[in-house]
């Protein structure tokens, strides 16, 4: 399984990159970037001009800075790390071409939820922000047990319908509209191993 999951790591990343820089986005946030994989993609195509990644984790904000060092140096680094929740606002996160939350939203506990909606949606309100989380109806292709995670911090993992539901809500009361799609291999029954919401601004 471990080969598995890092094989869709690396698929995941790679998609998402190839997301981000198809939007036209010069400027980027990463939200729940951990330790920088993201941002190491990103920082190497010089179509990103100014890229934050946010992380509440010191551990993996630890590991970011070590991996992307020579990319923090200077007076006007095109690359920024700030440590905090995407549950919080803060003004500075507001108003970039795009955003993404890769595997993140899952680690947020449900009645945590809301409070991302209002920072993330009703105050960052990037113009565009894609999001990916497990779609659990693909576990049981993982061999994992009913009711199991794929990670132990995981606080949920949504079904299509039940993340599809929450999204359009989500886009309904923020002014955005919102298109699915999915990363890995199709299963017929079980749709992809990831799943993905593409959030655009209206206005």
């Amino acid at each position: 399984m471990m080969t598995q999951m890092t094989s869709l790591h690396e698929e995941r990343l790679d998609h998402v990159f190839s997301v981000l820089k198809s939007t036209g986005a010069k400027r980027v946030l990463d939200l729940g970037c951990g330790s920088g994989s993201l941002l190491y993609r990103l920082v190497r195509d010089p179509q990103f001009y100014e890229i934050v990644g946010l992380e509440e984790s010191g551990v993996s904000l630890s590991q970011a800075r070590t991996m992307m060092s020579e990319h923090l140096v200077g007076e006007q680094p095109r690359l920024r790390l700030v440590r905090g929740s995407y549950a919080e606002k803060n003004d500075r996160l507001a108003g970039f071409d795009a955003a993404a939350m890769v595997e993140t939203i899952e680690h947020v506990y449900p009645n945590a939820l809301s409070s991302v909606e209002l920072a993330v949606f009703g105050q960052y309100r990037p113009k565009v922000l894609y999001m990916t989380t497990p779609n659990r109806e693909y576990n049981p292709l993982f061999d994992l047990a009913p009711g199991e995670f794929r990670e132990q911090d995981h606080k949920f993992e949504w079904d299509r319908e039940k993340f599809r539901r929450w999204a359009r809500g989500v886009a309904q009361r923020n002014d955005y509209e919102v298109a699915f799609g999915g990363i890995g291999a199709f299963h017929p029954d079980h749709g992809e191993p990831t799943q993905t919401a593409l959030f655009t601004r209206k206005d």
